[in-house]
């Protein structure tokens, strides 16, 4: 909120607000509330059989990189040879309780439900953590963003545990970074999925090649698993809407494919290794086999993998039908065949390499390779998708170099492609297969971050679940304890294992946190700076009228990341060159820790001084999900919400001097379409809602406002002023729009720590020249744009 006597806007702009509001709730559009009744529908009215259809269909999606877990487990768990067969019976039970408590009942039926409107991953438990708190490193959120529809926050009551946590969190600045660093590692671990799943996944399908010709080299399979890479990255620019009615099959006849082989092979081979499900073999196993148990845990890991990925996924299905999916089908299948292949073992321990093609009927051997590589194939996709989402979360939240991001599909706006991203995956995976050749290293490095990433978030569940949901503190030290129990001895398996391939995504997640780290702190110094340089209103007021400038035709855009105040790039300009455009609008480009803005809540517009001034300031705010699309025409939307913003500002003005007649409601006749009479009881509530002593910020003007206006009054005629100063913008627009930037140079202080000058005036300045501009992402005309150096010191 802007402070009392800053003089940025008028009463007028006041009362558009308040009025616009208390339209608002008497009026909502219908279009609106079609919009939530259909919700209401999908989630009070699904009907069995439709929720079993969507249940088939969040296979390819949700579970296609859990399902191709069963390649490569038994290898991973047992490198170096099986010496006992009970030892298989051992893995056999951890397997089946690892999927029993990690995926089924932490994840599915506990960790999905923390999901910011449908979005998981652990930046959407944070974006949940910042709305509920002061935790945003970066403080330019105001009081008019928590009214958004999509905003959703809960209030803890006075000396409760809960609100204890929240106040230590708040206190120190220190303590937000270090949750936003656990929260970055998560991420970092996160984006090392998209590098490891492909590769394993597609080496491990296609090593089914040499199974059936022993004669043919690793180096072959390597190869043939490198040209499917290719050409799995090379498609991502079309998108998966094409063939994304594939995926559900393909996984549904893997998971078909490969549960009644398990079952075969039990009839087949040995059916007491059912016994695993009683948990004293996990004992006996450790017992039994000491340290080399509990590294081969590292192994055992695998079998969970795609758990993240199944949070993270969340978003394209109703909860209860990932549950049912997974309960009714995706758990069986997968417990069939790792029971399936550990009776082949248990006869067959020599075969432990190739266990899974090994022990495949002669009949079905070639269609099982087909569906396998297409099953690889499709979890590799849904991982490299979900990259993509998380990298432009991380945009959003301030902690990643914007990159190109485009919409791969008209139909689903989910559906995203980042060329830059791809082609850094698409090499990290064809270095990774081609280093390693083997499973078996790939799995220790897949094991290390998929093991971090469910550390990071068990830490940021306990702190969901004690300051959003506010659970009973017995609940939250079971999950804790529990969670910590057996992710925590994933975790110590793995960190044994760091040289031989673990060690490869803690170097990843460490050159991705460093980027994302130096990006993040740079950006609120830039912030800081802005902030603090910002120029007063008094200076702005006292200028005169003209601003004490030569005025040229035109508008210019000044562009900041400023939501109030005048930025100091304005007194920079005219320091300079002491003229500037008639009028004058200060965009600030605003991410907040949502899903998604609404466009009609999109912009915010308000009017800085007097009228006399044509100075207005417009935030332009999106949500973590939110993009600017090449066909979106930002500028024209920008000039939509200032006309408007213009036409309703001069509407309200009659409601101050006629608050005690009907003829100050809105219209004094209904409206023909919108049926609403506002009478003075209404003109009181209206009274009631204004506070005339307090600035408001920000006026919320939808995009759907008619061009005329006084449409909405059609007994009034749109006044003189308000006309003259419409054709006036209109003018200016028509005499040129000038898109005015900082190009700001961030530079170290010379009295600067090595560390701090090498990561701002080296690694920041590589960053800062190879990410893209707003110019770029809001599709600005390069001959209409205005670059205004810069230079500060940190």
């Amino acid at each position: 909120m802007a402070e009392k006597g800053e003089g940025e806007e008028t009463i007028e702009g006041r009362k558009v607000g308040a009025m616009w509001d208390l339209e608002q709730k008497l009026d909502q559009p219908m279009e609106e509330e079609a919009h939530k009744l259909k919700n209401m529908q999908k989630e009070k009215g699904l009907s069995t059989l439709m929720l079993l259809r969507l249940a088939f269909q969040s296979l390819g999606i949700v579970y296609g990189d859990l399902g191709t877990s069963p390649l490569y487990v038994f290898y991973n768990t047992f490198p170096d040879g099986i010496n006992d067969t009970e030892d298989v019976i051992g893995a056999l039970s951890l397997i089946i309780y690892s999927l029993l408590l990690i995926p089924l009942i932490k994840y599915v039926f506990i960790v999905c439900k923390a999901n910011d409107n449908g979005q998981g991953g652990t930046l959407a438990i944070y974006s949940l953590l910042c709305r509920n708190g002061k935790l945003k490193l970066i403080p330019d959120q105001q009081r008019s963003d928590q009214e958004l529809t999509t905003y959703g926050r809960t209030f803890l009551p006075e000396g409760s545990m809960a609100a204890k946590t929240m106040n230590w969190l708040e206190k120190k600045e220190s303590r937000k970074r270090a949750l936003l660093i656990i929260v970055l590692v998560g991420t970092c671990m996160t984006i090392g999925d998209g590098i490891f799943t492909p590769a394993i996944s597609v080496l491990s399908a296609t090593g089914g090649i040499k199974v059936n010709n022993p004669q043919m080299s690793s180096d072959t399979v390597v190869i043939v698993a490198v040209l499917i890479l290719v050409g799995l990255f090379s498609m991502q620019q079309y998108g998966t809407d094409k063939v994304a009615w594939l995926f559900a099959p393909i996984v549904f006849i893997w998971l078909l494919f490969i549960g009644g082989t398990g079952l075969y092979n039990i009839c087949i081979y040995d059916t007491s290794v059912l016994k695993a499900f009683s948990p004293t073999y996990v004992y006996m196993y450790f017992r039994r086999r000491g340290r080399d148990g509990w590294v081969s845990l590292g192994g055992i890991l695998l079998s969970i993998t795609g758990t993240e990925a199944l949070y993270d996924d969340i978003a394209y299905f109703p909860l209860l039908a990932i549950q049912l999916a997974f309960t009714l089908f995706v758990f069986p299948c997968l417990l069939l065949a790792y029971c399936g292949q550990a009776a082949y073992l248990v006869k067959n321990k020599d075969n432990y390499a190739n266990a899974f093609y090994e022990s495949i009927p002669d009949s079905i051997y070639w269609p099982m390779f087909i569906v396998a590589t297409g099953a690889a194939v499709v979890g590799s996709q849904a991982t490299i998708s979900g990259t993509y989402s998380i990298i432009k979360q991380a945009m959003a939240h301030g902690c990643f170099p914007p990159v190109k991001v485009v919409h791969t599909s008209k139909k689903f706006l989910g559906q995203i492609y980042s060329p830059d991203i791809n082609w850094i995956l698409m090499v990290g995976c064809i270095a990774v297969t081609a280093r390693f050749k083997n499973q078996n290293q790939i799995g220790n490095a897949y094991g290390t971050a998929v093991a971090v990433v469910m550390l990071v978030t068990t830490v940021l569940m306990v702190l969901l679940m004690l300051l959003v949901w506010r659970c009973n503190w017995f609940l939250i030290l079971v999950f804790t304890v529990l969670s910590l129990m057996v992710e925590g001895a994933y975790f110590s398996a793995v960190l044994l294992k760091v040289n031989q391939g673990g060690w490869l995504p803690l170097v990843i997640a460490a050159v991705l946190l460093v980027v994302m780290l130096v990006w993040n702190y740079v950006k609120i110094k830039r912030y800081e700076f802005q902030v603090h340089s910002k120029v007063s209103m008094s200076w702005i007021i006292g200028l005169g009228p003209s601003l004490g400038l030569v005025r040229v035709p035109g508008i210019g855009i000044v562009y900041s990341e400023l939501a109030s105040g005048v930025p100091h790039i304005f007194s920079h300009v005219i320091t300079n060159l002491p003229a500037i455009h008639s009028v004058v609008v200060f965009v600030c480009v605003k991410y907040l820790p949502v899903y998604t803005i609404p466009e009609e809540e999109r912009f915010l517009v308000k009017r800085i001084g007097s009228k006399t001034f044509r100075m207005f300031r417009c935030v332009a705010r999106y949500g973590y999900k939110d993009l600017q699309k090449k066909d979106d025409d930002f500028e024209n939307k920008l000039f939509n919400n200032l006309f408007s913003f213009v036409q309703m500002e001069r509407m309200m003005e009659p409601v101050s001097n006629s608050s005690n007649s009907s003829s100050a409601s809105i219209c004094s006749q209904p409206h023909q379409s919108r049926e609403v009479l506002i009478n003075n009881n209404d003109m009181d509530m209206f009274s009631s809602m204004v506070d005339y002593t307090v600035s408001t910020l920000d006026t919320i003007i939808p995009l759907d406002i008619p061009s005329n206006a006084a449409s909405y009054c059609p007994d009034r005629a749109v006044g003189e002023e308000e006309t003259n100063e419409l054709e006036f913008l209109k003018s200016g627009r028509d005499s040129g729009v000038v898109h005015i930037q900082g190009n700001t140079v961030v530079k170290a202080r010379r009295n600067s720590s090595l560390p701090k000058k090498i990561a701002i005036n080296y690694v920041y300045a590589f960053l800062k020249k190879i990410c893209r501009g707003n110019n770029v992402i809001f599709n600005v005309p390069h001959e209409s744009l205005l670059n205004v150096g810069q230079v500060f010191y940190v």
